[in-house]
């Protein structure tokens, strides 16, 4: 049954989980994301920086954050404050000039800790909405926040990169501003990750300013004398959540990953048609994840966070702290394409903490932080040396055959389709280990496309299926 998913969190909800046959732990996750949805719009409007102090506005936005963490987490929601706590002594006691490497080993460390022992010392993947996952939000500001003090109050400014010099904090945030930047109600749940300066702006009122400046009296008349309003893009935004959600749960669960190592699949069905099967199922796969980043950014929308300027139109951007582009992601004609679209925020801050300053072999680094924030599964590893594989290969193929293809407006259109093909294949097969968690189900599978007729016997699947995954992978 679906219900019987352990939950740490509050068992208010519990009857509707039974009805609608959903872990409690998912129901809690959605219902207080709706919750932090509604009171977003009373955030903004009720306590707008021109009605409020700043003060007032970091302690509701924390203090709300902490109350759904509870409802969703229980005490587990406790790491929350533990990771934060010694992130902030590590800045506190050890001084500008290393702080931003103490706070990276001992947030990172602290989050990897939890990570491997929720899933080999607890239960093997026995959550489905699990307490690390804000931790992995929390780590991601708190690395990022170390950085940006550092090249505050550390570096000279023409040593900075112009990214650098605006993200740049030059002084110290006190406990409760740093608490409300980690644990705030809009982010604590499913981030996205936001810069310091940026969500200090917010809160304070000034993030408007810059932009009305930038835009050169392109807004129209209405946004001139007030704040841009978000609602146009919230209700967009929640209307893609729904439809998100209803491709997700009507399409994957007809079409789940896990049925492309079934024997009695590989053994029915030709290589072509376990390919498309390939394709639908992490085709409507992705809309999870659609649901839960745009929800989350409508969430910081709802509060006023998140305006980019304005288009040509007049009309307000809300686009600043969007983890994802939809469109771009399922058109992308290159791997680099696909993963510039795809978790927005976390490939900025892996740019910025480790990309951007890691003088060897830069690439390979970030896959592997990347494996690493992720958890424990050997799953995300496979994934991650695959995608530096694949990223070396689209590099050369782009570097050295697209050349060919940009003479003439059809020959680019028959690149742009079958680099399109190449690239969603390519994101399937790196993905499906992402997926599986396990190293027997996952090599299984890779065995299946390096020797498509050949189908491993029903004595050698038990090996790779139910109990036994875990010993397997350990």
């Amino acid at each position: 049954m679906a219900t019987s998913t352990s939950c740490t969190g509050s068992t208010l909800l519990q009857p509707i989980s039974k009805i609608i046959d959903l872990p409690l732990d998912q129901v809690n996750f959605v219902v207080c994301q709706l919750f932090a949805l509604v009171t977003a719009f009373w955030f903004r409007l009720y306590l707008h920086p021109s009605k409020t102090s700043p003060f007032i506005r970091h302690v509701v936005a924390t203090l709300l954050g902490f109350y759904l963490a509870l409802f969703c987490f229980g005490w587990y929601a406790l790491h929350f404050l533990v990771q934060s706590g010694l992130a902030y002594g590590v800045m506190i006691f050890t001084g500008v000039e290393h702080m931003h490497k103490y706070c990276f080993v001992v947030t990172l460390g602290y989050l990897s800790f939890c990570q491997v022992t929720r899933v080999y010392v607890f239960d093997y993947g026995m959550y489905s909405a699990d307490f690390t996952g804000p931790m992995m939000v929390i780590t991601q500001k708190i690395t990022s926040l170390a950085f940006e003090i550092h090249d505050g109050l550390m570096k000279r400014e023409e040593h900075l990169k112009p990214s650098q010099k605006y993200l740049a904090v030059r002084k110290m945030p006190s406990l409760l501003e740093y608490l409300s930047y980690n644990c705030n109600f809009m982010g604590i749940l499913a981030g996205p990750t936001c810069s310091y300066n940026d969500y200090v702006a917010f809160i304070e009122g000034r993030c408007y300013e810059p932009k009305h400046l930038e835009s050169n009296g392109k807004e129209n008349g209405k946004f001139k004398q007030s704040d841009p309003s978000p609602k146009r893009d919230v209700i967009q935004k929640v209307c893609t959540c729904a439809l998100s959600l209803m491709v997700y749960l009507v399409i994957y669960t007809a079409c789940p990953t896990e049925r492309v190592i079934e024997d009695t699949f590989m053994a029915s069905n030709p290589f072509y048609i376990q390919v498309l099967y390939l394709y639908i199922s992490m085709l409507a796969l992705r809309p999870k994840y659609y649901f839960v980043w745009t929800l989350a950014d409508a969430i910081n929308n709802a509060a006023g966070f998140g305006f980019n300027g304005y288009n040509t139109d007049g009309t307000p951007k809300w686009d600043r702290i969007s983890n994802l582009r939809i469109l771009n992601i399922e058109f992308a004609t290159s791997f680099k394409m696909f993963l510039d679209n795809w978790n927005i925020q976390t490939a900025l801050w892996l740019k910025r903490v480790c990309y951007e300053r890691c003088p060897y072999n830069p690439t390979a680094a970030t896959f592997l932080l990347s494996a690493i924030w992720h958890g424990a599964y050997p799953g995300y590893y496979l994934t991650f040396i695959t995608g530096i594989v694949v990223t070396m290969a689209a590099r050369a193929v782009r570097h050295n055959v697209r050349q060919h293809f940009l003479g003439s407006a059809t020959l680019k259109l028959i690149y742009d389709m079958i680099t399109w093909f190449s690239t969603q294949m390519a994101i399937c097969y790196t993905v499906v280990p992402f997926v599986l968690l396990a190293v027997g189900p996952s090599l299984k599978f890779y065995r299946s496309v390096i020797l498509p007729e050949e189908h491993i016997n029903p004595g050698e699947s038990k090996l790779c299926s139910g109990e036994e995954n875990l010993s397997i992978s350990q």
